[in-house]
């Protein structure tokens, strides 16, 4: 009798000996050429007497079927996602950025960076790029985005003794925090105020109705064009909701305010053939004004318009839900005027990047399904 233990993705041949049982190990999410070598070495273990050969082959057959299968159904659940979105174009050309990034090494960690803005290699460089900018260096307070790509940003604004804005992450706890280095004790670190534990540890938050002025605004982005300024995200829209937010509240001019991105060059779309037919701005879609890359700085010469508060008939129930500060905000305004805000139609929320916990891997890799042949 043989036992037959199965994971997710592997299949396991425990074949009985008088002495202890061995394992043979076949992983599907192997490149072909690994399989062969485990094949290979399986043919000339000694407990192939006991293994056939045709079972052999077909055992490689059928894993590397299952992967092409698996490829497959991935890349049709990806298109299906797609069609239930606002904008698909959007979601095809994150994709495209995401994959180029993986699949070339530009992308840092966290990865994969798929459903993150993406971190990538001369971020650094970027972001001492940007400090030379004069529209940095005038600058007083300047809001950033959290995303890891563009914490040598955040650096950079506490180092040269600016004020920090920054959101709570995906607003799910409040609205922003600010940091000034000059009011904390002096033993504090930059570094230690860079990331969202450092912003809960050292910021004071920064309620709905306070009164304060951002002169600059950092974005980070998957995608942007040179030529209008449009930019794509990671498909969340906090960028264009802490736009909304804070123009609507008065603590930035949207006429006068100017973004700015940090990005890799290969997230610079300025080829004809790889702009998407329907790239168009949405009416709450927040253009970039200079584009900053490892390699140089580029200024948008045809900067789309500027939204300006935020536009309640396109934000759907599931975000708003998800959102306390909108809530609050949608509440604040009803009562003042009277009157009910308009609702959004309903949408498909894109899905979040997760980091899962080496516990939790593997108590799930532990899961196994046993079946007993003769």
């Amino acid at each position: 009798m043989a036992l037959i233990s199965s994971n997710v993705g592997f299949v396991s041949v425990v074949v009985s000996q008088p002495r202890a049982p061995s394992t043979l190990t076949f992983d599907s999410g192997r490149q072909m050429g690994s399989v062969d070598d485990e094949l290979s070495s399986i043919r000339n273990n000694e407990l192939q007497q006991t293994v056939p050969m045709d079972y052999l082959d077909y055992e490689k057959d059928r894993l590397a079927k299952d992967a092409q299968a698996m490829d497959a159904m991935k890349a049709e659940a990806d298109m299906e996602f797609a069609k239930g979105l606002r904008t698909p174009w959007k979601w095809k050309l994150r994709k495209r950025i995401w994959d180029y990034m993986e699949d070339n090494d530009i992308a840092r960690f966290p990865r994969p960076v798929h459903h993150r803005i993406p971190n990538f290699v001369g971020a650094e460089m970027a972001a001492v790029r940007l400090v030379e900018l004069p529209e940095f260096q005038a600058a007083n307070m300047i809001k950033s985005n959290p995303d890891t790509p563009q914490r040598p940003v955040r650096h950079k604004i506490l180092e040269y003794g600016k004020t920090l804005l920054t959101p709570q992450p995906r607003l799910r706890t409040g609205f922003f925090s600010k940091i000034l280095m000059k009011e904390l004790p002096s033993l504090v670190k930059v570094e230690e105020c860079t990331n969202s534990q450092g912003v809960v540890k050292w910021g004071t938050p920064v309620t709905l109705n306070e009164k304060f002025t951002v002169d600059l605004v950092v974005v980070g982005s998957t995608a942007v064009c040179p030529r209008t300024g449009a930019r794509v995200g990671k498909g969340e829209g906090f960028a264009e909701l802490e736009w909304g937010i804070l123009s609507a509240q008065g603590n930035l001019n949207p006429e006068s305010c100017l973004v700015v991105t940090t990005v890799h060059d290969c997230q610079v779309i300025d080829n004809e053939d790889d702009m998407p037919e329907d790239w168009k701005l949405t009416q709450h879609d927040v253009p970039v004004d200079i584009i900053v890359t490892p390699t140089r700085t580029i200024r948008v010469p045809n900067r789309a318009p500027k939204p300006c508060g935020i536009f309640w008939d396109l934000l759907s129930p599931q975000k708003l839900s998800a959102i306390r500060v909108l809530r609050q905000l949608k509440e604040q305004i009803e009562t003042q005027s009277g009157q009910p805000l308009p609702t959004g139609p309903d949408e498909i929320l894109p899905p979040v990047a997760s980091r899962t916990s080496k516990s939790n891997k593997k108590r799930r890799n532990s899961r196994q399904r046993q079946i007993k042949i003769t």
